[in-house]
């Protein structure tokens, strides 16, 4: 006896679980991805292996957290425009009071000597795993030798020459679109194969009728999302002023939105050189540290954004040294309303194109491209936590004995015996408290 289809969920069936994986989404994008395909292709069925995996293709190609994504066009599939944006804004807001809360008790806190020990813990642990991060994406991108050029060029291109990360990725698009054949990669997920049981969307379920492609529809999508990315900007800059610091803030991540292809590890030194180096909401180290605070919450990693704009908000006290908290989480909700604003339109605009046509999408060598030089990149970034964590001082102030062995725990822990993220930053913390103690 043939299984029957499930039913279809209801839009408060389909929130609940949205929510549920707000709060629940950890291990990085891997990791949230198992979470949904266990859970939506696996057991609940709503849609099949084929389809969850053609969406995922197509978030691959975006830049953006793909997890996010594909969670917004799962919902957007099942639930219309509504269903797509509960998924897709549930999926960070957990994360999001999590982080302004973590970030305070960090920017208030942080000095006392107990919890500055826990931090020399994580840095050289974050150190870590950046270069797992590099190696992670250089074992699936690194294919053959244009790959691995393109990749040493952009090492050299923004260790060597301060190269700005834009550049790079321009660099690396032309010249997989000049050489495509060169960079002629299938996705990393492979296809579905074999027989399954049927699903609500299965691969032979025509898209729905609001998931088809019509003009309208089209530039509707497109001045809906830029008029509220206008609008946003324009309140700031009537409230604020164009100087200001959330207006400034809003404009930065705004483009750095468009430039997360590879990943958060790949845009992350975009942001130190805006945030860090330009414009000094923050110190290095602070940004050390809320990496490894966007590491152990739920949620996309680039929603260490959110604790940049925290701490920029909170070091710059745009609203005055009393309001502190007020203008650490309100930078914070600025930093990520424009940040993920485009992931609702590439979803949303481009889905029901995705929808027309089921085969491999085409055009994708300048984005391997992309993806070689993020290993480059990545690389850079580890040698700069590196550099910080164990020569904190510069080269006159001594080498950080103790965090280079935490660091080298943590490396075990990682490459060797593949432990979670979560487990490592806790036992490096631990360590670095155990190391103040013993001075």
């Amino acid at each position: 006896m043939t299984p029957e289809r499930p039913a279809h969920p209801s839009f408060a069936q389909a929130f609940a679980y949205w929510l549920k994986l707000g709060f629940i989404s950890f291990g990085g994008p891997a990791g949230q991805i198992a979470i949904m395909h266990q859970e939506l292709v696996e057991r609940r069925r709503w849609i099949s292996e084929q389809r969850f995996l053609h969406a995922l293709n197509y978030c691959m190609l975006l830049p953006g957290p793909e997890a996010q994504q594909l969670a917004t066009y799962i919902g957007w599939l099942l639930h219309r425009t509504r269903g797509g944006i509960a998924a897709g804004v549930l999926f960070v807001l957990p994360s999001l009071f999590i982080l302004i809360g973590l970030s305070w008790l960090y920017m208030a806190w942080g000095s006392v000597p107990a919890v500055a020990g826990v931090f020399y813990g994580i840095k050289p642990a974050v150190t870590a795993l950046v270069l797992h991060a590099a190696w992670r994406v250089g074992t699936r991108a690194l294919r053959n030798r244009w790959q691995w050029t393109v990749a040493a060029l952009a090492f050299i291109a923004i260790f060597a020459l301060h190269a700005p990360f834009p550049l790079i990725v321009l660099a690396a698009a032309l010249t997989g679109w000049l050489a495509p054949q060169r960079f002629n990669s299938s996705s990393a997920h492979g296809k579905a194969a074999g027989a399954h049981l049927p699903a609500l969307i299965d691969d032979d379920t025509p898209p729905p009728p609001h998931a088809r492609f019509r003009w309208p529809r089209f530039w509707l999508v497109l001045g809906i999302h830029l008029g509220l990315w206008l609008l946003a900007m324009a309140v700031l800059v009537a409230i604020f002023g164009v100087d200001s610091v959330l207006t400034q803030m809003a404009w930065f991540f705004s483009k750095a939105a468009l430039l997360t292809f590879g990943g958060a590890y790949a845009v992350l030194p975009y942001v130190f050189q805006g945030a860090v180096e330009q414009h000094h909401w923050l110190s290095a180290a602070q940004m050390m540290d809320g990496l490894a605070l966007g590491e152990t919450t739920p949620g996309p990693l680039i929603m260490v954004v959110s604790y940049v704009g925290f701490a920029g908000g909170w070091n710059t006290a745009f609203l005055g040294p009393h309001a502190l908290l007020l203008a650490g989480a309100l930078a914070a909700a600025v930093v990520t309303y424009f940040t993920f604003l485009p992931s609702f339109l590439f979803i949303l605009l481009g889905g029901p194109f995705i929808e027309s046509t089921h085969g491999k999408l085409q055009f994708t060598a300048p984005l391997t491209a992309i993806t070689a030089a993020v290993v480059g990149v990545i690389l850079n970034l580890a040698l700069f936590f590196a550099w910080h964590t164990l020569w904190p001082a510069g080269w006159q102030g001594g080498f950080e004995w103790p965090a280079a062995l935490i660091g080298l725990a943590a490396g075990v822990a990682l490459f060797r015996y593949q432990r979670g993220v979560i487990s490592v930053i806790l036992a490096s913390g631990a360590a670095g408290l155990l190391s103040l103690l013993c001075r």
